[in-house]
């Protein structure tokens, strides 16, 4: 499995040569539905965990949902209802919509769980080798070559709580066979669905917002793209900083490094919380891969669009996630050390 980004529309940098010493390689990951095993990058799948080492828990606070809550299990058996439900009715338009028994485990489902006590187990969400991903590299002077997320599924207060492990694979001999699950989640859209990657190298730009007054001023007026000869798509003739910043400066979706997203809120400071050295991008766990501003980044070879994984979700949420109703939780690290705190960045 392999995916290509197409060309940018244009070479930014060669329109605007200040941007050029500000290029960064990321990594975007592409997850795709699969059954990873331990051995694997993914998202979703099966950790390398050591047998003897404990498995993380969230002491919380967890505070109670309106919405009912579902276990990890029933929100897997709720997928695979309707997944073959959209599998039969593709293969006749006039099958039912639900079997009647499909209808009551959706019943019972919808009904909700209990609403635990006390800490609970936390979810893996991603599993990176340095193998496939050369550029991920841990902070300090580790000799780690595997990063492991993990995050508890409830709110904290607005999205999932992430704690990241660092390990050497070579020294896990004996792999944690059935780790612990978390009884419920706060939201179906916490439970990511199994992935493999295929990770490529893209050159990013940073976020228009995080250039210099001098240079949000050239990418802002149509003169200077035309001075340079640039073809601006025609959509975007009357403001080209939004060209810049939907089809130029960074991709979409799941990736290792490059550049900030930023979007809700203006760019922030992201010093690490313990020595104040400023934080480097890690890792952006995104809800879609794409959406109707970042089309041109669909890989060519699925530029038609993809069929929803399952009706009413969006056609690139291959995950299967939702986080903050459809935004990107993106990890921050200090380069100083692994040991310092994780910056998280909702945007």
């Amino acid at each position: 499995m392999s995916f290509t980004t197409p060309p940018r529309p244009l070479d930014v940098a060669a329109v605007f040569p200040q941007l050029a010493p500000l290029a960064r390689t990321a990594t975007r990951l592409h997850p795709r539905p699969g059954s990873p095993s331990p051995h694997d990058s993914s998202v979703g799948g099966p950790l390398l965990w050591p047998a003897d080492q404990p498995w993380p828990y969230c002491e919380g606070p967890h505070v109670p949902s309106r919405r009912p809550v579902i276990s990890p299990d029933d929100m897997r058996l709720l997928r695979r209802n309707r997944a073959a439900a959209a599998e039969r009715r593709r293969r006749d338009p006039q099958a039912p919509a639900a079997t009647p028994e499909e209808l009551a485990t959706e019943k019972r489902i919808k009904a909700g769980r209990p609403w635990p006590e006390g800490p609970t187990a936390m979810l893996p969400v991603a599993q990176l080798y340095v193998r496939d991903i050369p550029l991920l590299r841990p902070p300090g002077q580790s000799e780690a070559d595997l990063l492991q997320v993990l995050w508890c599924p409830f709110d904290h207060p607005t999205h999932p709580r992430t704690a990241l492990f660092w390990r050497s694979a070579a020294t896990v001999t004996h792999v944690l066979d059935a780790p612990p699950e978390p009884p419920v989640l706060q939201s179906r859209g916490y439970l990511p669905e199994p992935c493999l990657l295929a990770p490529e190298q893209v050159t990013e730009f940073p976020n228009f917002m995080e250039l210099s007054k001098e240079l949000q001023q050239q990418l802002g007026d149509p003169r200077s793209w035309e001075a340079a000869g640039a073809a601006v798509d025609s959509a975007y003739a009357a403001a080209p900083d939004e060209f810049y910043g939907e089809q130029l400066s960074h991709a979409p979706g799941w990736k290792v490094g490059g550049w900030t997203r930023w979007g809700l809120t203006d760019p922030v400071p992201r010093l690490c919380p313990a020595c104040g050295t400023e934080a480097d991008p890690l890792l952006t766990i995104a809800t879609t891969e794409w959406n109707a501003g970042s089309k041109s980044w669909t890989p060519e070879e699925e530029q038609t669009d993809p069929t929803p994984l399952l009706p009413g979700t969006p056609p690139a949420n291959f995950t299967m996630l939702d986080i903050a109703r459809g935004s990107d939780l993106q990890l921050h690290i200090c380069p100083a050390s692994p040991d310092h705190p994780h910056i998280e960045l909702v945007q």
